[in-house]
């Protein structure tokens, strides 16, 4: 049974969520959204991505992906930025332990 106080979520609870998979396969198809929590009291989404045997976590708040479903061209650069950053920084990418 799940906790109510465990701030994981599914796709259909993040804002423009095909949007940011989107973008996340066009710099690697092999990366997978492995999970996704919310925290309430700072209204980020983290995102646990894998690839292979290695995680990377990006963080991105609610607001930015709420606009980017609002077809803001500034929202959609910020997220692309964000995602950049991290997907293609090897420091990003920790040996990951299941």
């Amino acid at each position: 049974m799940d906790d109510s106080d465990d701030p994981m979520v599914t796709e259909k609870d993040v804002p423009s969520y095909d949007v940011i998979e989107q973008k996340i396969k066009e710099i690697d198809p092999t990366i997978i959204v492995y999970r996704i929590y919310y925290f309430f009291k700072t209204f980020i989404f983290r995102f646990q991505l894998l690839k292979k045997d290695k995680m990377c976590v990006i963080e991105l708040p609610r607001e930015l992906l709420e606009n980017l479903s609002k077809d803001s061209i500034a929202a959609d650069r910020a997220v692309s930025d964000v995602i950049s950053l991290n997907v293609e920084n090897a420091d990003c990418w920790a040996e990951f332990k299941s």
